[in-house]
């Protein structure tokens, strides 16, 4: 049996969604550097950075699909990454918010993953990598919503690994502990004590870049990340160790 082995990913061909900030702007760059023919997916078309750019809701999975395969040719990667988290305290939850957590953390994910699961199984190297959350083993005050959705987002990549892997598709869940982007931002700045105490709890004594997300991501879409399925990957800088 002849073993790929390698980081090169010239060649391939990479959908990203949630493409235009944060960790999946981070990992459209990334991909580009190491050769990858990208297709940045996001619901906003400001700062899309791909080989190709869709601005479209990431819930439109055939039509996502349609361009993959009109502007790609197929697919070998897929980082399902767009999410959302809306928050508040469990008693004032609105059902537009749990609805809205698990339609795009969750039922997107499993869609798009389904509706490019042809072009997949066709590469020599499918890999589906789903963005999860510290919040995919642990729970928190206020983000019931998310941390559930989270917590499916574990489930359905370690369901998909063992469905997916007779087809040579590996499938696994990036987990970000506290990471810098758009999305945290003004909480950091609002809540300068919330930084501090992520910071106090890392073992590298910071909160996390995109890049330091982009670089797992990046990897497991690798050669040598070919025996790597269905695995939870912490990428917190240590945050969790003494929990």
């Amino acid at each position: 049996m002849t073993i790929a082995r390698g980081r090169d990913l010239r060649g391939r061909k990479a959908v990203v969604t949630g493409a235009a900030s944060g960790i999946g702007a981070a990992a459209v760059a990334r991909l580009l550097e190491e050769g990858c023919e990208v297709l940045a997916v996001d619901l906003a078309a400001a700062g899309l950075g791909g080989t190709h750019n869709l601005a479209i809701d990431v819930s439109e999975a055939q039509s996502i699909a349609a361009e993959a395969s009109a502007k790609l040719g197929g697919c070998d990667i897929l980082i399902n990454n767009a999410g959302v988290c809306p928050a508040s305290a469990f008693e004032d939850m609105a059902q537009a918010q749990w609805d809205q957590a698990f339609g795009v953390n969750v039922t997107a994910v499993m869609e798009l993953t389904r509706a490019l699961l042809p072009m997949l199984k066709a590469s020599r190297a499918g890999r589906v990598i789903n963005t999860g959350s510290i919040l995919s083993r642990y729970g928190d005050a206020g983000l019931v919503a998310y941390s559930s959705s989270k917590h499916a987002v574990l489930g359905l990549s370690r369901a998909l690994a063992m469905e997916l892997g007779p087809h040579g598709i590996t499938v696994n869940c990036v987990q970000p502990g506290a990471i810098e982007t758009g999305m945290t931002k003004p909480m950091f700045v609002e809540r300068p004590d919330s930084k501090t105490y992520y910071e106090g709890r890392s073992a590298l004594g910071r909160i996390g870049q995109p890049e330091d997300i982009a670089d797992v991501m990046v990897f497991l879409a690798t050669d040598d990340a070919r025996f790597l399925t269905g695995q939870g990957i912490m990428v917190d800088g240590g945050v969790m160790v003494h929990s």
